[in-house]
């Protein structure tokens, strides 16, 4: 099993919103040994109860981290990129990591534009050689336009499959923590199987950064 089964030194999370870390990567953390684990979440630092959630989750997860307030109002239009990697780079405790999980730049489902953002930003601060790591895992689901719910992508280069009572520490943070109603999208979506694409070089990088949702 990939990214589970050896120890790990320094991790970096970077997701828009609190909840995406758990959502996408919660099982590969909840089985992962590493030194450092620290998670950035772009948004929803001034919601008290959602922040609140946050900080617990972290400390399930064995995780340090810390929130941001980018806009995340219903009427997103995009952000200007440089605010992104600004406040990525302004929130992180250092610029050096071993593996980077982020958002891919086509998100995981039809359409958060913050997902999308964020994914970009990390791509470009890596290249401009802000950030450092020795890969970066993009998160690899797909709603197949609307017609289901997320689901992890077949032909991504990782796929890990949870253990049951990996996956249910990780719904547990999800309905118990996140206090997720159970008919929500997020606790029907929790994924069982976790999927990421791996970008090791800075052409594929680069590859990545060509590729755009369609409206």
């Amino acid at each position: 099993m990939y990214a589970t089964d050896k120890e790990i030194g320094q991790i970096a999370v970077i997701v828009a919103h609190p909840d995406d870390e758990t959502l996408w990567a919660g099982g590969t953390l909840l089985s992962s040994s590493f030194e450092n684990c620290f998670i950035l979440s772009l948004c929803r630092r001034e919601d008290p109860d959602r922040a609140a959630r946050f900080y617990r989750v972290l400390t399930e997860l064995g995780a340090s981290g810390t929130m941001a307030d980018l806009d995340d109002g219903p009427q997103q239009v995009f952000l200007p990129e440089s605010l992104i990697a600004n406040t990525i780079i302004d929130n992180l405790p250092i610029r050096m990591y071993d593996r980077i999980y982020t958002h891919s730049p086509l998100g995981e489902y039809t359409r958060h534009k913050r997902h999308e953002e964020t994914g970009r930003a990390v791509l470009m601060l890596w290249l401009a050689g802000l950030l450092q790591t020795k890969e970066i895992l993009l998160f690899a689901y797909d709603d197949g336009g609307h017609a289901h719910l997320p689901k992890p992508i077949k032909n991504a280069n990782i796929k890990v499959n949870l253990p049951e009572e990996i996956w249910e520490e990780k719904y547990h943070l999800i309905t118990d923590i996140y206090n997720f109603n159970k008919d929500s999208f997020e606790a029907k979506t929790t994924p069982a199987t976790e999927a990421f694409w791996q970008v090791k070089t800075h052409d594929e990088a680069r590859q990545w950064l060509k590729r755009k949702r369609s409206e």
